[in-house]
């Protein structure tokens, strides 16, 4: 039952650590409930890749809404999506994005402070913190749990520096947010200085430096969510390269590599079970 996901999803952030891995479609969702994850996420730039687009501000509320039914579909863990900035500019436009994603089936979501326009200049503190408080009272509404994700994105968008995250992360979290999220792909230190700052759990993005720290050494800094954003799909987009410039070459050698359909055919119907 989704009751059941959503409240298994809010007991997942208590505590220890755990990955939330981003599939792009039903066939992923349900290979990564074969192997083990407690819980999926869409990616917008893997969603984006999937309909031929770039990442950041492509995709519209209705195609990111339609795709999270998708994967909630798709098996029996609890979804969060990756909304970016909600689909909106100003706090109710936000507030009601939470809603439809809540009817939608999602048992959480993120939404980011920066703007979906050319350069990804970020909202200024005070609207910022006004977008997280509607999504908030919008999450508090729903009567079952719901994990609103706030993140501060300027430090990887280049739009402000870590304090002036970490400033927005403390007034994101005494605005009712369940979890903060900074992407800092290349600095640890940054990421303690993240999870030191405030009470509420802290998701990471496994990529770079921070990848190459793996689960124990992320829970050691006691970040309680890992992202793996749409670095598993960018492995297939590598594959793909890989496999098209051998074969413009004349060569198939990268199809020795390919897994067996058999296997996949399992884990597909491993992951959909109880869906």
């Amino acid at each position: 039952m989704l009751a059941d996901r959503h409240a298994g999803f809010a007991a997942l952030h208590q505590s220890g650590c755990f990955v939330i891995p981003n599939p792009w479609d039903a066939g992923s969702a349900r290979m990564m409930a074969a192997s083990g994850a407690r819980a999926l996420a869409t990616s917008s730039a893997a969603l984006a890749f999937t309909l031929g687009r770039p990442d950041m501000g492509s995709v519209s509320r209705d195609e990111a809404l339609r795709h999270a039914e998708q994967l909630v579909a798709a098996t029996a863990l609890p979804v969060s999506g990756d909304f970016e900035n909600g689909f909106a500019d100003a706090p109710d436009g936000v507030a009601e994005t939470i809603r439809l994603a809540a009817e939608a089936g999602l048992s959480g979501c993120s939404i980011e402070d920066t703007q979906m326009v050319d350069g990804h200049p970020a909202y200024s503190f005070e609207l910022a913190v006004d977008r997280i408080a509607a999504a908030a009272d919008a999450a508090r509404s729903l009567a079952r749990p719901f994990m609103l994700c706030a993140r501060a994105d300027g430090v990887m968008n280049g739009a402000y520096d870590l304090d002036e995250a970490i400033a927005r992360i403390k007034a994101f979290e005494a605005a009712g947010a369940d979890l903060v999220y900074v992407p800092v792909p290349g600095s640890a230190e940054a990421l303690r200085r993240v999870v030191s700052a405030v009470e509420i759990p802290v998701n990471a993005l496994a990529t770079g430096p921070i990848a190459a720290l793996g689960v124990a050494g992320l829970a050691e800094i006691r970040v309680r969510r890992i992202s793996t954003g749409s670095m598993i799909a960018r492995l297939t987009h590598a594959a793909i390269a890989e496999a098209m410039t051998a074969i413009g070459a004349g060569d198939f050698t990268p199809f020795s590599g390919a897994a067996k359909g058999s296997v996949i055919n399992q884990m597909l119907e491993d992951g959909a079970k109880d869906a």
